[in-house]
């Protein structure tokens, strides 16, 4: 089948490093076959029930250094105390579940509709502008609204007034603030240190879809930013109205905010009225930034293990928002684990306390999830963020590789004892690719680097040779781009692909619609596809190196000087290229040797594998890529990956189908009734599958 083709052309190029004969068998026969069980930073495994006081110990705020950062001077820190309780009071604009609602706050506002905290802006700006530029900035926004009242068109180039050079760089961050504020139908533009102001063509073409006043307090709510916070425009019975509102911002601000509809409670479900209410979307952690982590812990986060069964991430991710009351992207976690398979794993939620999450364990219990250990914590988890995984495994069917005459024991014992001396080549597993799949994931990520959004949403719902309803939903998409239609078609329980086309229904299949449509996954699962283009190119790299040079560590070569490596966060100081003169004494061996995994923060090997890297990159187009996304909020800075691995506490035991253990004096068994239990520890990052493999030297 061309799925099956598909697949073998990520495997078919893969070595192995041992040269044992190995020995044949089948893996995940069921979930309870392969289960996987995180270990954390501290090396413990994370099904273990542990008490609450533990954590209490072991989650204490990190300590921060006494130096004081210079406070940057803006707006909310200018000595004006009224200005900032009004703000407070006409904004809502506060973290948790309140809205910034654009009905008129009548309390706030004076006789001419302008609002008694603008008059408290006046005295902002005045501090920050000279008399004679200040009036000539009030007359230039009441000339704006004048011509616009009264219907008449600006002139072609559009008119701007300069208020001049302002040296200090926290002054014109302050006055760009205090302007957008007070007038959100203007913009201000930074030209060298020069303030230029200008019409906010983008608020006057909001005022033809909603009212002057929502649209004058949506843009002080944009140009607030505030994290958290929430803006919901008037209630409105009218669909088409809606989705045309939902376009406007979503093609204008998609990268800064998403909307989504609610209707109001009591609502008549013929003719329901319906509010779209505007959120900014959740920032990526960024390491070292002193005020994010400070702003993160200000966030209810609460830490738990979640056990799950034959369930997809995505799946469960969203099953657990829905219950909760939050999005996808609020839950962080340090890998992503086994569909067909019992998986216990770390898990942090903001915004939700741990009596909250208690509440649906009855409900997550139907859905083959479980949820334990559960507990508040101070910040999110990060990817990478774990020691390594325990793997507690089942192969069954044991039996000889084709034309063997050896006795299978004996080629079982020899094949671990190799692997646990001599290690692995440590691939990225075909599930992280899609194995069975016509479009792998790769495939999509290398469209997203090329900034094909389209040609990866339809790589995305490409269908396989197979008649089942998820796939003549597909083929229905393939023939119409109908995305309604499809959205009916296709199962509930495939979360993503449901996603992504109620995203397309809303936004419609244009390249923007594409994008609003991959914002419909959380951040680590849209960087997931990059990823996967960056692994396949990874394992190609590493097999072509073994081709070329065997197990040398030969002139040119990138290895690691630190013998405890964290593949993901090896640092380029932390990498070092062989000399001539190092090759020829032999200092390095080849467990040291690391390869780049694709990113704009890598350096390449100064041999022909470096030749290889840069000859590929030209194959696939990529020769000016920066490995950055802009539109869809990715950017992979790349990192190193070490070519063997080495499984850790292993241990196994041979059994008899019927459980009777396999006497070790018995070479005669009947092999069809042999299983091998195998139990270990890999690293992080390490596939469990790759291991299997270089034991039994047979695809699993």
């Amino acid at each position: 089948m061309e799925e099956e083709t598909n697949y073998r052309v990520h495997i078919s190029s893969l070595c192995y490093i041992n040269d044992h004969v190995g020995f044949l068998g089948t893996i995940k026969n069921s979930p309870s076959d392969f289960v996987v069980i995180e270990i954390d930073k501290q090396g413990l495994l994370v099904n273990q029930v542990t008490d609450e006081s533990f954590y209490k110990n072991n989650n204490k705020p990190h300590e921060t250094n006494n130096f004081a950062k210079k406070p940057k001077l803006d707006v909310q820190n200018l000595p004006f105390e009224k200005h900032n309780q009004d703000l407070d009071t006409l904004s809502k604009c506060s973290g948790g579940d309140q809205n910034l609602q654009s009905s008129v706050k009548t309390e706030d506002t004076n006789k001419d509709g302008t609002s008694k905290w603008e008059e408290g802006k006046v005295d902002v700006l005045g501090s920050l502008l000279d008399e004679k530029t200040n009036e000539l900035l009030n007359q230039f926004a009441s000339d704006v609204k004048e011509k616009w009242n009264s219907k008449t068109e600006l002139i072609e180039t559009s008119p701007e007034l300069s208020l001049g050079k302002i040296l200090d760089k926290n002054q014109r961050a302050s006055l760009h603030s205090a302007i957008r504020q007070k007038f959100p139908y203007l913009i201000t533009i930074g030209k060298n240190s020069e303030i230029v102001v200008k019409p906010n063509h983008e608020y006057e073409e909001l005022c033809h879809l909603v009212s002057e006043e929502e649209a004058f307090e949506f843009f002080k709510y944009l140009d607030a930013k505030k994290e958290h916070s929430k803006f919901t425009f008037k209630p409105d019975r009218n669909k088409d109205h809606r989705k045309a509102v939902h376009h406007f911002v979503n093609r204008k601000f998609g990268n800064l905010v998403e909307t989504k509809s609610f209707p109001e409670r009591n609502h008549s479900a013929d003719n329901p009225n319906v509010a779209i209410t505007v959120k900014f979307r959740e920032k990526a952690h960024k390491h070292g930034k002193r005020s994010l982590e400070s702003q993160e812990r200000k966030v209810t986060h609460t830490a738990f293990t979640l056990r799950k069964e034959n369930l997809e991430m995505f799946e469960a991710l969203t099953f657990l928002a829905i219950k909760l009351g939050v999005m996808p992207s609020d839950f962080s976690y340090a890998g992503l684990k086994d569909k067909k398979a019992i998986t216990y794993q770390t898990m942090v939620v903001r915004k939700v306390t741990p009596e909250r999450l208690k509440n649906i364990e009855k409900d997550l219990e139907k859905k083959r999830m479980n949820v334990f250990n559960i507990r508040s914590v101070v910040e999110s988890l990060r990817l990478g963020q774990l020691k390594g995984n325990h793997f507690d495994i089942v192969i069954r069917n044991l039996r000889r590789q084709n034309n063997d005459s050896a006795h299978l024991k004996e080629r079982i014992l020899e094949a671990i004892d190799n692997v646990k001396n001599k290690g692995f080549v440590n691939y990225y597993g075909p599930q992280r690719f899609g194995k069975g799949r016509r479009a792998c994931t790769d495939q999509i990520g290398l469209a997203l680097l090329k900034t094909e959004m389209m040609k990866a949403v339809k790589l995305f719902l490409m269908p396989e040779d197979l008649d089942d309803p998820v796939n003549k939903a597909k083929k229905y998409f393939l023939q119409t781009e109908d995305a309604k239609g499809t959205h009916s078609l296709m199962p509930e329980f495939k979360v993503r692909e449901r996603a992504v086309l109620e995203s397309l229904n809303r936004f419609g299949m244009t390249e923007e619609g594409c994008i609003q449509a991959w914002f419909s996954f959380p951040h680590s699962m849209r960087i997931f596809y990059i990823h996967a283009y960056s692994s396949k190119i990874w394992n190609e790299a590493v097999s072509y190196r073994l081709a070329t040079y065997g197990s040398r560590v030969v002139e040119g070569d990138l290895v690691c000087l630190d013998g405890d490596v964290d593949d993901e966060h090896l640092p380029n100081n932390k990498v070092h290229l062989v000399t001539k003169e190092e090759e020829s004494a032999n200092i390095y061996g080849i467990h040291q040797v690391v390869l780049p995994v694709l990113g704009y923060n890598i350096q390449y090997p100064e041999n022909k594998v470096g030749q290889w890297y840069h000859d590929v990159l030209s194959r696939d187009g990529l020769q000016t890529c920066r490995f950055k996304v802009p539109a869809l909020k990715l950017n992979a800075p790349g990192c190193y990956r070490q070519m063997l691995k080495y499984p850790h506490n292993l241990s196994y035991q041979l059994k008899e189908e019927h459980d009777a253990d396999v006497k070790s004096e018995d070479s005669s068994i009947d092999e069809t009734s042999l299983s091998l239990l195998i139990s270990f520890d890999l690293d992080s990052s390490c596939y469990a599958t790759v291991c299997l493999r270089e034991i039994m030297k047979h695809e699993v």
